[in-house]
């Protein structure tokens, strides 16, 4: 079945990108003419994604007002996340359960693709879950560390150690089939225990793994950017320029 419904979560403000997000979120930086998450949706529209639900958090109004001028022919809606200043984004998935009643992807707010990546990740997905993976010759402590054998992933975190890391998460998922439930319910007995806000919903994707229904899907070589640091703006501004510059030559061809 192909996937047609995407969920972003872009409740948070980005604090480490302050002063640029005192007063917006970081899903509205704009790169080369577009905000971050506009770039997002057309990369998700580009492959058929027909709805998109949106948790937003930090500036709620303005996301809302930014994505009712997005002429990209997606439907889209908004889930307010309203503990977003409290609770890691384990907490905007469990706001967002109720959109994981179909196959769907998942993208962090803060992440840029390209139409190609989602369609790599569409067309390769094969596991209940799957994460799009990059591979790079190191990792550092802030990567999102992935452990793999084959396209099975073993395990992922920010505290696996580099020297067991083969690959990294770029933070876009996949869920098919029983995936989307097995991620929900997840989700949900994560929400119930007493750390519940304070998880990255990647450790729910870790504590599923030893389940082997958890797969990888690799893009290493193609271009991609996570806004995270002050230093993350003028690589992604330079990537969206190339991007920018390609749509112009194919417009022109």
């Amino acid at each position: 079945m192909t996937i047609r419904h995407a969920i972003i979560l872009s409740a948070g403000q980005g604090s480490r990108l302050l002063p640029l997000t005192q007063d917006r979120p970081k899903c509205l930086i704009d790169f080369s003419g577009r905000s971050l998450i506009e770039w997002q949706i057309r990369a998700l529209a580009a492959n058929g994604i027909e709805g998109v639900t949106v948790v937003t958090g930090f500036r709620s109004e303005l996301v809302e007002a930014a994505l009712a001028r997005i002429d990209a022919g997606v439907a889209m809606r908004t889930l307010f996340n309203p503990f977003y200043k409290v609770a890691d984004n384990l907490g905007s998935c469990w706001i967002a359960r109720e959109a994981m009643d179909r196959d769907f992807l998942i993208l962090n707010g803060d992440t840029l693709v390209s139409p190609e990546i989602v369609a790599t990740l569409l067309r390769e997905a094969r596991a209940p879950i799957t994460v799009t993976v990059d591979v790079k010759p190191a990792y550092d402590e802030d990567d999102m560390k992935v452990q793999r054998e084959g396209d099975r992933l073993l395990a992922i975190g920010k505290r696996l150690p580099a020297s067991a890391s083969n690959a990294e998460s770029i933070g876009m998922l996949a869920f098919r089939g029983a995936g989307v439930a097995i991620f929900r319910d997840q989700v949900e007995a994560m929400m119930r225990t007493p750390e519940g806000t304070h998880n990255w919903y990647l450790k729910a994707i870790d504590a599923l793994a030893p389940g082997g229904v958890v797969g990888t899907v690799s893009i290493e070589g193609m271009d991609w950017a996570e806004v995270d640091f002050p230093q993350d703006v003028a690589i992604a501004t330079a990537l969206t320029g190339r991007w920018r510059e390609a749509e112009a030559r194919r417009r022109s061809a």
